[in-house]
Parts: structure tokens; sequence; C-alpha cells
């Protein structure tokens, strides 16, 4: 190869950098661009925050059902669970089912009150689930919304930067590889960050979702543990005070 080739295909080389592919593009494609970059970073942001909430989260879960799990409080809440942090979800729903305990069992006077007791307490601690999970949830749309747009917006500068190559094409009436080669580059760039933007976000997607399914799996089995728990002393105290039917 001549130094003259060698000479072009260094400089080709230079323009063909993702710097300079976006210094070169048009406005629309740089736009674009700058869109995907910042759906990535924002996309990566949410993945990084909820991978690492949801780690700590299992592994609080894990020490704190340890904690009680031979006799579980009902009418007090227990000393590890009232060290938890308050934006923890076990324990919002474990002092959301105590405190309705402690406010209601004055008025249990028989079987009947007894068994509403229970639903209520029961209906409290699926309501604190569904808003601790609603919020575990926050921002993974966006997520998913990444993971299906991102690849069409780059295939959108991908069509305008053709379109653009084309142009260029067709105003110079010349069709060597050093005509047509930036614009073209400049389009891929746009699909390949595209690429880059949605295949994290759509992974990551099923991965915290299949967490935080996991995560609410663990509140229902701990909110069946507290009800038996509750079930068995209400009916020692029942039993005590000579509880009537309903």
């Amino acid at each position: 190869m001549s130094d003259a080739a060698n000479t072009a295909s260094a400089a080709l080389a230079h323009t063909l950098t993702p710097v300079e592919l976006f210094l070169q593009a048009d406005a629309i494609v740089r736009t674009v661009i700058i869109l995907l970059i910042l759906a990535s970073a924002w996309g990566w942001a949410v993945i990084a925050e909820k991978l690492v909430r949801l780690a700590v989260l299992h592994r609080r879960a894990a020490k704190l059902v340890d904690s009680v799990q031979h006799s579980l409080p009902v009418s007090t809440v227990a000393e590890s669970f009232a060290e938890a942090p308050a934006s923890d979800p076990l324990a919002q729903v474990y002092k959301a089912m105590v405190e309705e305990y402690d406010r209601s069992r004055e008025f249990v006077q028989s079987e009947g009150q007894r068994d509403s007791l229970q639903e209520r307490v029961h209906r409290v601690a699926q309501l604190a689930s569904s808003s601790a999970l609603d919020h575990l949830q926050s921002r993974l749309p966006g997520l998913a919304t990444i993971g299906a747009v991102a690849p069409f917006v780059g295939l959108f500068g991908t069509v305008w930067g053709i379109m653009n190559s084309f142009q260029g094409i067709a105003a110079s009436n010349n069709t060597s590889l050093a005509v047509v080669a930036p614009g073209i580059a400049e389009a891929l760039f746009a699909t390949a960050l595209g690429l880059v933007a949605a295949i994290p976000a759509v992974i990551f997607y099923n991965r915290i979702s299949t967490d935080i399914s996991a995560y609410g799996k663990r509140l229902t089995a701990f909110t069946g543990v507290f009800e038996v728990e509750l079930s068995r002393q209400l009916a020692k105290r029942g039993d005590r005070n000579g509880l009537r039917a309903a």
C-alpha cells in the first residue's frame, strides 16, 4: 500500500471516532445521539439504585425474620424491627399490623370480633405491602420504555444519516468510500447507541422485576407468619377470657 493510501486510511480512521462522528453529524442525528446517551445514563442510574436497594432489602429481611422466628410479637414492635429504617417495606408491614392490633384489641369481646380483627390486620398488611411494592417498582416503566423505544430512535437516526449520505453522493457525483463513509458511520453509530441503551434496560428490567416479585413473596410469607401467631395468641386470650360466640 502506498504512503498516500496509508495517509488516507489514517485520516479516515481518525474521522470515524465516536467524538468526530458526533461533531460532524447534522442537528437531527446529533439530537438523537444526545437523547440516547441521556436515556442510557438514566437507565444505568435506575439499574444501579434498584439492584443495590433490593440486595440490601433481601439481606435485611433475612435477618429480621430470623430475629423473630421463635415467637412474633403482635402487641409491640420487636426491637429488631424498631431499629430497622423507616423505609424498609418489611418493617413497614409489620409495624402496620402491630398498630392495627394495638388499636383494635380492646374491642375483642366475642369470636366474631376476633375474626373481624384478624381480617382488618390482614387488609392492613395487604395495603402496606402493595404500597411498599409500588414504591420499589417506581421508575421501572421508564426502563421498559427505554428498552422498547431506544432501538427505534436509533433507527430513525440511522435512516436520517443514510438519507444525508445519499444526498451527499448526489451533490458531489462521487461514490467513493471517502465520500459516503462518514455519513453511513454516523447513521450506524446512532443505531449502536440505541442498542447500547436498550439491551441493558431490557435485561435488568427483567432481573429487577424478578427480584421485586421474590421480595413480594417474602412479604406475603411474613404476613402469613404474623397472622398465624396473631390467631394463636387471640385463641389463647379467648380461652382465658371465655369469649362468647358472635
